[in-house]
């Protein structure tokens, strides 16, 4: 029997249609205030300095054995998935699946920017592949068995540190679980035309929501999200193969 997830019913004020004409052009100025707000944060983000990559990290794809530099192809701007598969799993997180499913659609455009969109897990390929088969994508998806990547964005972790106490997971000390091998994240980069690589933006955790198209139409509905009497956030959700009913 499928697992209803859904909160009860809600209730606002019915009002005549010029009260409500009244909340929505006073609410409209909050949401022009904040539009605004975040074009000035997205200009501060574009300005961050940056930090040149020195180390040579080498990943495994559809393509064979490609550097930091070759995910870029022949774009100057890359976008990168910290996709949470464990070597150790037989199929990819159900989290970041809810947020890969926006990846297909977008990776057409974003070419057309100047920007490459890239998915990258520490799980081999012969995995990853396989995976991405059945869930239909078609985005470009790498793996970083046996390089320091992930490590190095601060996005896995070694059982060793998980058990030594916290760990710095979106800028900050942090503790997990023990199991808590992977956590999921964004990074961005930039590539010179003498071929150097920089490192320009990373965002993890939260920072993520804006990337989700079915978050923002949630946050549209008056439900909203409704995940707060769930056990724990996302607690819904499933691979998109994967629901009931």
């Amino acid at each position: 029997m499928p697992i209803d997830l859904r909160s009860g019913p809600v209730q606002r004020p019915v009002v005549s249609r010029e009260e409500w004409l009244a909340a929505r052009k006073a609410l409209l100025e909050k949401e022009k205030t904040f539009t605004r707000l975040r074009d000035d944060l997205s200009r501060q983000r574009r300005e961050m300095p940056w930090v040149k990559v020195e180390k040579p990290y080498v990943f495994e794809g559809p393509n064979g054995r490609e550097t930091l530099a070759d995910l870029f192809e022949n774009r100057s701007q890359l976008v990168v998935y910290h996709f949470m598969f464990n070597p150790e799993w037989d199929q990819g997180c159900p989290h970041c699946s809810f947020w890969a499913d926006n990846f297909n659609p977008n990776a057409v455009h974003l070419k057309h920017r100047d920007v490459t969109l890239v998915a990258v897990s520490r799980a081999p390929l012969a995995k990853i592949e396989p995976f991405r088969k059945r869930m239909g994508w078609s985005f470009k998806w790498v793996s970083s068995f046996g390089n320091d990547f992930n490590y190095d964005y601060q996005v896995s972790f070694r059982p060793g540190d998980l058990q030594a106490g916290p760990v710095v997971y979106n800028y900050a000390n942090t503790k997990m679980a023990p199991s808590t091998e992977d956590r999921e994240g964004v990074s961005v980069f930039y590539k010179d035309e003498g071929g150097a690589v920089f490192h320009t933006y990373s965002t993890y955790a939260r920072g993520l929501d804006m990337l989700n198209t079915a978050y923002n139409y949630l946050d549209l509905v008056p439900k909203g999200r409704d995940e707060g009497n769930l056990e724990f956030t996302q607690a819904w959700v499933r691979h998109h193969d994967r629901y009931e009913g």
